[in-house]
């Protein structure tokens, strides 16, 4: 373990999630659930170091690829409101990508799927 990573945990319980999130609210739900993916964006230049801490070990974080909202918040430690708040500020600030979850398909009519079944049967027995 390196020294950094022996105090971070620590020190960021310290800190009120109102000062890191600097006062932020809440992102749509349409726009950061649970399952949207994540990841860096392609780096265009260095990384900017006006970062907060929370925000550059996010970036870090994501660096590996898509996770989860709920992966990252896992990783980071912090509460999952915290987490979507910092992400987003990120994705707005285009240090990273967003993919929303895949809507769920719409169901398939009974009538068709009776069809479907009688004719199988007819055919195979």
């Amino acid at each position: 373990m390196t020294g950094r990573e022996e105090w971070e945990p620590a020190a960021a319980e310290l800190v009120r999630p109102y000062v890191i999130t600097k006062g932020r609210g809440l992102p749509d739900e349409e726009q950061l659930s649970l399952i949207t993916l994540v990841t860096v964006a392609p780096e265009e230049g260095q990384r900017p170091t006006r970062l907060s801490p929370e925000e550059q070990r996010l970036l870090d974080i994501c660096s590996a690829g898509y996770l989860s909202v709920a992966e990252i918040a896992g990783h980071t430690r912090l509460p999952l409101g915290v987490v979507k708040i910092l992400l987003a500020a990120l994705a707005e600030g285009g240090y990273l990508v967003t993919r929303s979850p895949v809507r769920r398909a719409a169901l398939a009519d009974r009538e068709i799927l009776e069809e479907v079944l009688n004719g199988l049967r007819a055919k195979f027995g």
